[in-house]
C-alpha cells in the first residue's frame, strides 16, 4: 500500500470516529448535572446551627450573617444555587466545589434600612446531597428604628 492511499483510508476512518462522535452528543445525550446524577451525591455537616438569632440591631447597617459546614462524605460537595426569600437579603454561592473532609462557608448580608421589628428570613441551599438536595438556613433579627437619625 503506497502513502497515498494510506492517507486516504486514515482520512476515511478518522471521519467516521468524527461522525461517531457527534452522532452520540446529539442523540439526545446531555451532560451529567452532579445535582441530578445520584451516584455523585454526598453528605453535608452544617457545622453551625441552620437557625441563627442575631438579636436586636439598630435599623441602617448590613448585618452579615455565616453559615460553616463540612463534606462529610465521599464525592466532592457541589452546591448549585443559594437563594434567599426576599431581596433584603444577598447570600454568597461557593464557586469551587469542597473535596471530601473540607469545609466551607455560606455568607449573606441582610439590609436592615426599611425592615424595622421582627424579621425571620429564610436561605436556601442547593447542593448534591443524599437523602435530599435542599438545605434550609434562618436567622431571625430584630431590626429597631435609629431615634438618633430623627429629626422630629
Amino acid at each position: 500500500m503506497n502513502i497515498k492511499n494510506l492517507l486516504i483510508v486514515l482520512a476515511g476512518v478518522m471521519g467516521l470516529i468524527a461522525c461517531q462522535q457527534r452522532t452520540s452528543r446529539t442523540a439526545g445525550e446531555k451532560p451529567v448535572d452532579p445535582i441530578r446524577d445520584s451516584t455523585n451525591f454526598t453528605t453535608i455537616q452544617w457545622i453551625d446551627s441552620v437557625e441563627k438569632d442575631l438579636g436586636t440591631v439598630k435599623e441602617g447597617p448590613e448585618v452579615e450573617v455565616a453559615y460553616r459546614f463540612k463534606n462529610t462524605g465521599d464525592h466532592a460537595l457541589i452546591i448549585s444555587d443559594v437563594r434567599a426569600s426576599c431581596g433584603c437579603t444577598v447570600p454568597e454561592k461557593p464557586q469551587q466545589p469542597f473535596e471530601p473532609g473540607a469545609e466551607g462557608t455560606i455568607h449573606a448580608k441582610f439590609t436592615t434600612k426599611g425592615h424595622v421589628g421582627g424579621n425571620l428570613k429564610t436561605i436556601t441551599v442547593t447542593a448534591n446531597t443524599k437523602g435530599n438536595v435542599y438545605h434550609e438556613l434562618t436567622f431571625h433579627i430584630n431590626v429597631e428604628e435609629d431615634k438618633s437619625t430623627n429629626k422630629n
